[in-house]
């Protein structure tokens, strides 16, 4: 905690398909700031011209259609290439940790929220006090991102088997929210924004 900013950095996390989106929802509608990293990366690829210049020596000039990110030929790239992936993120990584920082320097609640899919592997999670985590079953994970994105079973295991695994990322996280549509999920997040506001308030006094 610096002593110039005393809100509670929290960090959200999921795994494709968890419902992390949901939950930053409940969050924004609670009054509780939310940085979406993932939106951030994304818009940080398409405006900053130095990283647009790295992509593009990395990647070849097929990385961009009309100034903007051609995502399609990317993911193609990143998603069957784990190497390629980490040239990736060592570029966009960095830019977004410093705008969250920049961020979360503004926030005037007692607890403000990034949420980032990547939290971990990222390295991003070093600058949050504290880390919550959504899981629900990988079924159901697969069966929700097929629908959403209209993609075959397969790519979705894919995607999943590029996150960390869900039983480690449980030890690293400080609060476990769980969406298997047989617990409701409001109520939990309800529990943990009271539980947060009790924290900041402890961490503003030490």
């Amino acid at each position: 905690m610096s002593n110039q900013h005393s809100i509670l950095r929290v960090g959200l996390t999921g795994g494709i398909g968890s419902g992390k989106s949901t939950v930053a929802n409940i969050f924004k509608v609670l009054g509780i700031p939310v940085f979406d990293a993932d939106t951030v990366a994304k818009n940080i690829m398409n405006e900053d011209a130095g990283l647009k210049e790295k992509i593009i020596e990395t990647f070849g000039q097929a990385s961009y259609v009309d100034g903007q990110l051609n995502r399609k030929y990317i993911a193609g790239i990143v998603f069957n290439d784990p190497f390629k992936l980490e040239q990736l993120n060592a570029i966009v990584h960095p830019a977004t940790i410093a705008a969250a920082e920049s961020w979360m320097h503004q926030q005037t609640t007692p607890y403000a929220v990034k949420e980032a899919a990547v939290l971990f592997e990222s390295g991003s999670a070093a600058g949050c006090d504290v880390i919550v985590g959504v899981f629900a079953p990988q079924a159901l994970r697969v069966q929700r991102v097929m629908q959403r994105d209209n993609v075959s079973r397969q790519e979705v295991l894919t995607r999943i088997s590029r996150q960390i695994d869900d039983d480690i990322k449980k030890l690293l996280c400080d609060f476990v929210l769980i969406n298997d549509e047989q617990q409701l999920l409001l109520p939990q997040v309800i529990a943990l924004h009271e539980k947060l506001i009790q924290l900041s308030k402890t961490a503003a006094h030490e």
